[in-house]
């Protein structure tokens, strides 16, 4: 299953009829959120994929209107030197969800099979042991009660070198490139070797893969949001029936001189005038 090569995906998605689609699955995924606090549901939504293929994109809308108390993302730096002597599984078991709580891997333990991989960074018996385990450990959490979904995002070498070509033209987006991001265009058959040998051992019926076509970026948050929104059996929850109270009558409180305070300088009137 490795990633498209050649030619660009379909047309993008019309900004209209995405906007107003996206927004019908944010409110669908604030009653998922509801649900899953009331319920003390646990849910982990790992997001996978090549570099530039909409993962960070897709990770800001589903949480755009969530709770952070609830959902939270977890995109870990490079392991200490104490972690790199820890199983290697456990720097992650600490941020899985407590009941309540939905968290969002921006990148997981699946950078043994990715990255370290194809870059040298684990040994060949480091990585097999990780396949033989990874499948182990997913079966474990998922019949401990935990909600696991995988995403892998798939974007065309084409389309990758485009994104990263912007980057560098954009000073706000640059930060997202580093030099390894830039060696994945000459290693992208490694890469994909390492995927599908990752699928292999992987994609089990516990706990499937779900592939994301994103060369449109639109359509691939539409159809990952859709997607994990028909994998959970949640319910609408209605909230509590609130009213504003009435303001009370003032009692006299008279606020301090504007100028016993320091306020931030008016940038926008400049901007004005």
């Amino acid at each position: 299953m490795a990633d498209k090569q050649h030619g660009i995906g379909p047309s993008k998605l019309p900004r209209s009829l995405y906007e107003r689609e996206l927004y019908r699955l944010q409110t669908e995924l604030v009653k998922l959120q509801e649900w899953v606090r009331t319920e003390g549901a646990r849910l982990v939504v790992v997001f996978e994929g090549r570099d530039a293929a909409g993962k960070g994109s897709t990770i800001k809308r589903v949480t755009q209107y969530l709770n952070p108390r609830v959902a939270r993302i977890v995109a870990l730096p490079r392991p200490t030197e104490r972690e790199r002597g820890q199983w290697y599984f456990q720097r992650y078991t600490e941020h899985l969800p407590a009941a309540g709580e939905i968290v969002l891997f921006d990148r997981s333990w699946y950078n043994r099979a990715g990255v370290e991989r194809v870059m040298g960074f684990c040994t060949p018996a480091e990585h097999q042991r990780f396949l033989r385990q990874c499948p182990v450990f997913e079966r474990m959490l998922v019949e401990d009660g935990i909600l696991l979904r995988k995403y892998w995002f798939s974007v065309s070498d084409e389309m990758q070198e485009q994104r990263f070509r912007r980057r560098l033209k954009d000073p706000t987006r640059r930060w997202k490139l580093s030099p390894m991001d830039l060696e994945s265009l000459t290693r992208w058959e490694e890469y994909s070797r390492a995927k599908d040998e990752m699928f292999v051992h992987t994609d089990i019926a516990e706990a499937p893969w779900y592939v994301v076509e994103s060369d449109d970026k639109r359509r691939a948050r539409l159809n990952m949001i859709a997607h994990l929104l028909s994998t959970v059996l949640y319910r609408d929850i209605t909230p509590p029936q609130l009213t504003l109270p009435p303001r009370p009558s003032a009692t006299g409180y008279q606020r301090p001189p504007r100028d016993l305070q320091t306020y931030v300088p008016d940038h926008a009137a400049e901007l004005e005038g």
